[in-house]
């Protein structure tokens, strides 16, 4: 029966890969996959388990308990996102990103890559590296009119936006995962994840300054671009909506409440003051209402308009591979294959604290995420190492799930929305783009091992 189950999981983790190509948007087969395991377990009346993280052994349970349990976790995840979302919308909605322009003071090509670089890799820590990517490339369709300069530019904020997403725990799913499931902290996370995220993400940008694509000058007239929001309170909006997100990591320090409350607490409060500028002289011009009631409240409430534009394939992409992922770990075969892996992988001369993982399972899983979606992939890999909180493991996870997707166009979500927003052409983003990402991946990583050995030394 096992053999079913892994077959399953397997069918259904390609569909998601090959989602370009199947024309099947990825939430499908992540649903699919999720109900047939649980079902596969109930019928079958497969054994559940509980890893023991202090034992580190398997305990019994019941289906219906453990269930419970992984939904719980995997809400803690969705609750949270869906608050992120809708401030980011709401800042949207003020057009408060176009506050963004305002830095653009330079034609300089070099100069403006690295600004974006910059922005990209600040940006996504505040507002995950999807959204960032998303921002940026808008403006770059607005400020670069060649359409080749502008697809090297693209590649560079894809590679320093997943970097930036890294070391906060707000910056990527797969961060936001390890830190709502209690494997890092975000004081931690940053203090051992920062350093190598900026190596991760200068060095790429020394070696693409280089480049022919990034000397002379930019042909589009920045000072036409720089026409700032077009409401009177978007920049108010973005700096509240970006201080709100970043108050939610201090909000669970001081309280020790899950992170979704402080994320709903900071919803609250920009979603409060978004009423309050939408009901006074808003500048924006107002919105059509498609069944012909331009003065009904409910459609020109920021709020109610936000929530319509949240990514709901998204969330129910992350419900299903989760609940997937925690169907495996239920019958105790990631604990086993950790196990194994342990044995047959060697070291590289280090070890974490708490158990042995070697470095190169970690490595892998990095360049795994460039081929396969990095957040199953973490989400088998907190079910797999039962190491404890702020182990240099998770740290080291962390940094890899989220910079080894920069090296296929495809491999995160970053990539992704650029891809499709500048039609980037895959190989044409392996032979130029991949090698940079891939040796700043490195180079992050090579940084990593040795601040930690030198902690673990000291």
């Amino acid at each position: 029966m096992e053999t079913i189950i892994i077959i399953v999981f397997v069918v259904g983790y390609l569909a998601i890969t090959m989602e370009h190509n199947l024309k099947i948007d990825k939430l499908i087969p992540a649903l699919a996959m999720m109900a047939i395991l649980w079902a596969i377990i109930a019928l079958a009346h497969l054994p559940v388990f509980e890893v023991n993280t202090d034992l580190k052994e398997l305990e019994p349970s019941h289906i219906d308990e453990m269930l419970l349990h992984h939904l719980g976790k995997t809400a803690e995840i969705l609750v949270f996102l869906l608050g992120a979302m809708t401030i980011v919308e709401i800042i949207d909605y003020f057009d408060g990103f176009a506050t963004i322009k305002g830095y653009i003071k330079t034609k300089s090509k070099r100069k403006l890559l690295w600004l974006f670089s910059i922005l990209a890799f600040i940006l996504s820590a505040i507002i995950d590296n999807l959204t960032a990517t998303i921002v940026l490339v808008t403006i770059l369709q607005k400020v670069i009119i060649d359409r080749n300069t502008r697809l090297w530019f693209a590649g560079m904020v894809i590679i320093a936006a997943n970097a930036g997403g890294a070391w906060s725990p707000i910056g990527d799913v797969t961060t936001t995962m390890l830190w709502i499931g209690n494997k890092v902290s975000a004081a931690q996370l940053i203090e051992h994840v920062l350093v190598p995220s900026i190596v991760c993400m200068v060095v790429p940008v020394l070696f693409a300054s280089r480049y022919k694509a990034f000397k002379g000058n930019i042909e589009a007239s920045v000072e036409d671009i720089n026409d700032g929001p077009k409401s009177k309170f978007g920049s108010t909006m973005l700096y509240l909506g970006l201080g709100a997100i970043v108050f939610v990591p201090f909000f669970k320090t001081i309280t020790h409440l899950p992170p979704y409350v402080g994320m709903m607490l900071s919803l609250a409060v920009v979603a409060t003051f978004a009423e309050i500028y939408s009901s006074s002289k808003f500048t924006i011009s107002d919105p059509v209402d498609v069944a012909g009631e331009s003065d009904s409240v409910g459609h020109h409430s920021p709020v109610h308009h936000s929530l319509s534009k949240i990514e709901m394939p998204s969330i129910l992409f992350f419900l299903g591979i989760l609940l997937a992922v925690a169907a495996l770990e239920s019958l105790g075969m990631l604990f086993h294959f950790a196990e194994s892996l342990d044995k047959t992988m060697p070291m590289l001369g280090t070890e974490s604290i708490g158990e042995h993982v070697s470095d190169l399972v970690v490595l892998f899983l990095g360049v795994g995420s460039a081929v396969i979606d990095n957040v199953p992939l973490v989400a088998a890999s907190m079910g797999m190492f039962s190491v404890p909180i702020d182990d240099p493991v998770w740290h080291f996870i962390a940094y890899s799930a989220g910079t080894g997707g920069s090296m296929l166009i495809i491999g995160s979500a970053a990539g992704v929305v650029a891809m499709g927003m500048e039609k980037i052409d895959f190989f044409w983003y392996l032979k130029k783009i991949a090698w940079l990402a891939f040796v700043g991946f490195i180079s992050g990583a090579v940084t990593f091992i040795l601040i930690r050995n030198l902690i673990l030394n000291a």
